[in-house]
Parts: structure tokens; sequence; C-alpha cells
């Protein structure tokens, strides 16, 4: 067997794993807070970590202040 497709293989599944628990994370939080929780649950397994950055201190500190009025 190739050694490129031996190494790959667990960079794959680790990278699977980091997204779909960001997903999950986001999909919850969002969901509890009122925001467009679909949004954030496709566009957390897109790409890792800035979804979940922009995420935390844009839309959850915008929130807080909003909330705080």
């Amino acid at each position: 067997m190739n050694t490129e497709v031996e190494h790959s293989l667990p960079v794959i599944i680790c990278a699977a794993v980091i997204l779909i628990c960001q997903s999950v994370f986001l999909f919850r939080d969002a969901r509890k807070n009122g925001h467009n929780y679909w949004f954030w649950g496709v566009i957390g397994m897109i790409q890792a970590p800035v979804p979940l950055l922009v995420y935390l201190f844009f839309i959850k500190k915008q929130w807080r202040k909003n909330n705080k009025r």
C-alpha cells in the first residue's frame, strides 16, 4: 500500500471529527441562543476554525450587547 495513502487516512479522520464536533456545537449553541442554527451547523461542516471564531467573537458578542439593553 502507498505510504501517502496510509498517512492521509488518519488526517482525514481527524479533520472529519473536528468538523463534526464544531458543527454540532455551533448548531446547538445557535439554537439555544435564538440564532439561525441551520446556517451555523452547515457552515461549521465546511471549514474549521473560522466559523467557530466568527460565531464566538462576533455573533455571541453582539447578542450579549443587545440583550443587556
